[in-house]
């Protein structure tokens, strides 16, 4: 590393004065003086490990972790507006020792090693910082808060205020009349007044109280049996560590004053490790820390980068200069078709078009409850029509059967090709207008997210921004928010018509620019084969639904409300009095403060009460086991008990969930509206919910279809592991199998707990799952756990090759791609060491997030991949031979149909033959057929049963 300060920063804007602080005086700042400057130092890293701990885990695009970072823009963002500093500037810790590791070897040498999924972001946070022309000021052999310490005393002595912000109490020692602490998470000055409040010393006296009473944390040993009440009192009496140590047999009580005697040199040295070096060699560039110098266009690609939308609208909002990038304005014409005349002259060029856009506006963003407002249609760019069939009274709109019956033939025309964004929704919506689009050709939507499968949303105003530079009309300009939104049939015709007219236009210059996008990745086949084609596999599942029991649900109202008030009577019993179990607040005061469990957790409101906390307390004590199964119920109960009435249809009766293509970055369909994916399969609970999806008419069964082991299957494949490979090829159980092959037994002598445990290395280990995380799942030691790991890799060579090879390959190309070719762009694999080692300790490498979610999107997105193929196959085939039978469900792993009674028979054999032949693998495809009245006594059938 270089010797000198390793300083970053952008240079601020020339002309911008120095903001005056309300008490500045006649003597205010001249040219190149920071004289009453508010001045902001951020304790970099103190911040970075607050919001990693607090926010839940988030992925950027690319698969990399970005909590923190996001986090982090977020506080300086909330500093900025907040404290509207003249200047800010972040300290960061350098790796590597500092002079205080020199003076006591065992500095802080219980901290253990930085979370691998932080250590990716730090580098990002300082790329950020510099794009926001922030300073970033750090020193080789020096903490950051040495760095603080000195731009605080550089800050006071040239007449400015000073801010730190920390959570470090060490920054207490700094406090003057023109330096306080700031605590950001409660928005509060920690100035002298309150140091006295909160420790009873002076800020000179810090340094000595915080030498007497030591630090774990960063293992400052103290004096033992000095605590913070004692030091209060010995420095309240004699000042000075140095007079409390020459008076130490002053002291009372026989044993502290022995230590205060025996640890003096302990105590000269933890003074020695915790006073702050003011004259760190170190020279801030006060014009650089100035608010501005924002780089727009670096700013906006790495937000982009790390996918967060609003918090970079946030940002480039702030940029003092304004100077924000700003694309060019399109020149296009949306014309209204209000008339039979304008009608009729628009549909005799329509006619001639074998390639449009459509989109239709309507009253309902449910489709299947939608009525259509309006269609927009486009076939040349930058012009697009509009032709209303609903509106406010008076306004003139055009016949709604007799529009219909016109665009059919156009609509139903599969030669002609259609292009759309979430086409999905609108096949829906027209088939509820009777027609049936055919033809669909592009969707946008669908395109973005194979080009970009991480991406969090695929909306045309990010598309339109993205690959156009233009900005679209918000719906909000229409409609409204809240109280106040309308209908798309209560606006004026007049302004929907350019909204309208530039979704369908959008939408069909957007085809170009993604098309050769996907032709340069080699994603065009993938698209047009399989992706494309599945979205109106998609709409039927929606337009069909299935029907749900009532009656049933009812039933189940009753007894899970009977069994919630039965929990909350034991909970209550358990903690010895009322309490508001939906309270966190409330519960952390019972299981921490009055029951005295341990703080696993916390967050910026206190310890946290989160499932797996509660997981982790339950062995200790039977109240957290009681709420984590009240949870269960009151989730159930509001998600879908009480919830799956009101979802009804009101001409249909049934359930139309949707089957969201774009949400899952692994390629895996999702569902919503009800997310019926996070129903639970293996709780007796979950499969009563089950209980009340049946089979309509009456006569019907209903027929479930899932793959066997599907990803484990996958495994096999890709590893080439000989043995995984002759299991499947066997028909062997994969669970017993690798128990038996772990412990070294014949299968035979498997026990029920020994396959249990081969089941959670079986699905976790592939997926990075640490001894650790295996030692929680399976409530053995961690030791038992790392042999267990050791002993599956040792027999299963072929998965820790795969393991090394797909990551090395990500590593060096930033993706990874599927059985079919579909690509994740990934970033933050790190080197990978022969046979997946950890070079440090020799023991198995522990995959951070990017190297899980690499292994994770070719085993889960190739299983994606074949489910895919087998609906389009199956929705094919049912049609051309007119099955009766319906498909209505995918989840996860399995499709669910229905169908009358006596043609169940062969509909079992046309789906287990479409699905096993989904595609060769190196192993067979199993699938397995349940049929039942409803979903939950669906049993396994049989050919010729």
């Amino acid at each position: 590393m270089p010797d000198g300060p390793q300083q970053q920063s952008l240079p601020g804007l020339e002309d911008r004065s120095p903001t005056a602080l309300e008490s500045e005086g006649p003597d205010a700042a001249g040219p190149g003086s920071i004289r009453g400057w508010k001045v902001l130092a951020v304790d970099s890293h103190s911040l970075i490990f607050q919001v990693f701990h607090a926010l839940p885990e988030m992925t950027g695009p690319r698969g990399e972790p970005v909590g923190a970072i996001y986090g982090f823009v977020r506080d300086i963002v909330q500093l900025i507006e907040t404290e509207k500093p003249d200047a800010l500037l972040c300290a960061f810790d350098l790796s590597g020792p500092t002079f205080r590791h020199e003076l006591y070897s065992d500095y802080k040498l219980d901290r253990g090693e930085m979370p691998a999924d932080l250590a990716l972001q730090i580098p990002r946070i300082e790329e950020l910082m510099g794009a926001m022309g922030i300073p970033v000021i750090s020193r080789e052999g020096f903490e950051a808060d040495d760095v603080l310490a000195t731009v605080a005393r550089l800050a006071d002595e040239a007449g400015a205020r000073c801010l730190i912000v920390t959570g470090d109490k060490d920054c207490r020692q700094l406090i003057t009349e023109h330096v306080a602490v700031y605590n950001i998470r409660k928005q509060e000055v920690y100035d002298a007044k309150a140091l006295a409040a909160d420790w009873g010393v002076r800020p000179d006296q810090v340094v000595d109280f915080q030498a007497l009473v030591g630090d774990k944390i960063d293992n400052v040993p103290g004096v033992p049996l000095i605590g913070p009440k004692l030091a209060r009192e010995l420095l309240e009496k004699y000042e000075t560590l140095d007079r409390v140590l020459d008076h130490a047999e002053e002291v009372a009580g026989a044993k502290r004053r022995q230590n205060l005697i025996e640890y003096r040199d302990q105590a000269l040295l933890s003074r020695q490790l915790v006073r702050l070096d003011t004259r760190v060699p170190i020279e801030p560039d006060w014009e650089a820390c100035r608010l501005g110098g924002f780089d727009d266009e670096l700013l906006a690609s790495l937000m982009q980068e790390f996918g967060f939308r609003s918090l970079a609208d946030k940002v480039l909002s702030m940029n003092p200069s304004g100077a924000r990038f700003r694309p060019e304005a399109v020149e296009s014409t949306y014309t209204l078709v209000d008339t039979p005349e304008k009608f009729a002259a628009f549909l005799e060029e329509l006619r001639q078009q074998d390639l449009i856009a459509i989109d239709t506006e309507t009253t309902d963003i449910e489709p299947r409850r939608a009525e259509i407002v309006g269609y927009a249609i486009s076939w040349e760019e930058a012009t697009g029509y509009y032709l209303p069939v609903r509106g406010p009274e008076g306004d003139a709109v055009l016949d709604e059967t007799a529009t219909a019956d016109a665009l059919r033939p156009i609509l139903e025309d599969p030669a002609v090709a259609k292009v759309g964004q979430n086409l999905k929704y609108d096949i829906v919506v027209l088939r509820g207008a009777g027609i049936e689009l055919q033809g669909v050709e592009f969707d946008t939507m669908v395109a973005s997210y194979l080009l970009d499968a991480g991406e969090r949303s695929h909306n045309l105003d990010v598309l339109s921004r993205k690959y156009l530079g233009h900005e679209t009309i918000k719906i909000d300009e229409l409609i409204g928010k809240g109280k106040n939104q309308k209908r798309m049939d209560e606006v004026p015709v007049a302004a929907v018509a350019p909204y309208a007219g530039e979704d369908a236009d959008l939408t069909l210059r957007l085809r170009a620019p993604l098309l050769e996008r996907l032709e340069e990745e080699g994603l065009e086949q993938l698209n047009s084969e399989l992706e494309a084609p599945l979205v109106p596999v998609l709409a039927d599942l929606e337009w069909t639904g299935i029907s749900v029991d009532t009656d049933r649900l009812a039933e189940l109202s009753r007894d899970f409300t009977g069994k919630l008030e039965a929990l909350a009577a034991e909970i209550e019993e358990l903690a010895g009095h009322p309490l508001n179990i939906g309270s966190p607040k409330q519960l952390a005061r019972v299981l921490f403060e009055e029951l005295g469990l341990p703080v696993v957790k916390r967050t910026k409101t206190g310890p946290s009460t989160d499932a797996a906390v509660l997981e982790e307390l339950a062995p200790m004590h039977p109240l957290p086991e009681k709420i984590v199964e009240y949870r269960q119920y009151s989730k159930l109960l509001s998600t879908y008990v009480d919830a799956l009435p009101t979802m009804l249809h009101p001409g249909t009766g049934r359930i139309h969930a949707s089957f969201n293509q774009v949400v899952a970055a692994t390629g895996r369909l999702s569902s919503s509206g009800p997310n019926l994916q996070n129903i639970p399969v293996r709780t007796a609970e979950g499969r009563q919910i089950r209980s009340a999806f049946r089979a309509a008419p009456e006569g019907w069964k209903l027929l479930a279809a899932d793959y066997s082991q599907i990803e484990l299957r996958v495994l096999a494949h890709f590893s080439g592991d000989e043995t995984l490979r002759e299991a499947f090829q066997n028909g062997e159980d994969i669970h017993t199998t690798v128990a038996a092959k772990v412990a070294g037994v014949d299968p035979s002598e498997v026990t029920a707990d020994m396959r249990r445990n081969a089941k959670a290395v079986n699905f976790g280990i592939i997926y990075g799952q640490s001894p650790f995380g295996l030692s929680k799942a399976l409530g053995i030691s961690q030791d038992e756990a790392a042999l267990f790991i050791e002993s599956y890799f040792a027999n299963y060579p072929g998965v820790v090759e795969f393991l090394t090879r797909t990551l090395d390959e990500c590593r060096q190309v930033g993706r990874v791609e599927t059985l079919l070719g579909r690509r994740r762009a990934i970033s933050g694999v790190r080197p990978v060491e022969a046979g997946m080692r950890d070079p440090k300790t020799g023991g198995l490498r522990q995959m951070n997030l990017p190297e899980r979610t690499a292994v994770n999107t070719v085993i889960q997105g190739s299983a994606a991949d074949l489910i895919k193929v087998a609906m389009l196959r199956l929705s094919r085939r049912l049609k051309e031979e007119r099955f009766e039978s319906r498909m209505l469900l995918q989840i996860h792993d399995e499709l669910v149909f229905e169908a009358p009674a006596d043609s169940i028979g062969g509909l079992a054999a046309v789906v287990v033959a479409e699905m096993e032949s989904a595609a060769e693998l190196d192993v067979p495809l199993q699938v397995d057929v349940k049929t039942g009245d409803t979903w939950d006594d669906c049993e396994p059938w049989t050919e010729g049963g």
